[in-house]
This record gives C-alpha cells, structure tokens and sequence, in this order.
C-alpha cells in the first residue's frame, strides 16, 4: 500500500477533539505521515491547536507521534498501536505550560489512543484472498510503503 493513499485515508478521520479535563482542548489536525522501515512503523507530525479556560488565547504547536500497524479483521482495518508521543511543541506558550502539557500528554494519548483506525478495507479489497481463505496478517514498513502478508483465516 502506498504512503498517499494511506495518507488520504488518515486525513479524512481530522480534525479531532481531545478535551482535557474542562481545562482546555486540543484539536489535531491531519498528520503527515513519514515512513520508519527500520523500526517496522509510521511517523506521524502532528499540528495541534490548544485553547480554553486554562490558557489566554488559542496556540499551535506540533509534536510527533509514532506507531506500529495491525489488521482486525472484525472490520477490516488497518490500526496504529504501541502510540509513542514525542514531546509537544508550543512556541507561544510559557515554558512552565508546555512543561505541565508534556508530563500529562503521553499519559493522555496511552488511555484516550489505544488504537486508532487508519483505513478501512472495503470487501472488493479483500475479495480475491477471501476467496483463497485468506486474511491480512503481518504489516511491514519499507522504503516505499506498506506490505501487507496473507495468512490464513482462523478456522
């Protein structure tokens, strides 16, 4: 699978809302996703805007989130998991905010990002291996986009 259609399909899904606590909001907008074939996993840079009671004004900041891919079968998608979040980066903010953001976010992101759905297979994708009693297994990240190995469906 290449990497631009991967990306259409994630774009789709933003921009998301994650409330924190009455505090503030923060809305993610879509990621542009890069590829790590040495650790097997996709990167994904993210611009995100905070505003609410907590903070002044609404600010923009980025942080970088990478991840490893499954399929489930159960409705045919392709999902990040294994979410690591690199430190947020809010030029606007005091230092003593960003600081407090960064101690919460990774905690944040492991409870309300256990998995996230990137692409749904539509059955024509899956036609011919269904067929042959197939199912998506093993995702690998290359140089040039995702290969996605055949295995056989569970009995």
């Amino acid at each position: 699978m290449p990497t631009a259609v991967l990306q259409r399909s994630v774009a789709q899904r933003f921009p998301l809302r994650y409330p924190v606590q009455g505090l503030l909001n923060l809305d993610l907008q879509p990621p542009t996703l890069s590829l790590l074939p040495a650790q097997n996993r996709l990167r994904a840079e993210m611009v995100v805007d905070a505003a609410g009671p907590a903070l002044n004004r609404s600010h923009r900041g980025t942080f970088d989130l990478d991840f490893a891919l499954r399929y489930e079968a159960s409705d045919r998608t392709l999902r990040a998991h294994q979410l690591r979040i690199d430190r947020l980066r809010f030029p606007s903010l005091q230092p003593g905010v960003v600081e407090l953001l960064n101690t919460y976010a990774p905690a944040l992101a492991e409870q309300s990002l256990r998995e996230v759905v990137l692409h749904r297979l539509q059955p024509q994708d899956l036609r011919m291996a269904d067929a042959m009693g197939m199912q998506p297994g093993a995702i690998t990240v290359t140089d040039t986009g995702l290969v996605i190995g055949f295995v056989l469906k569970p009995l």
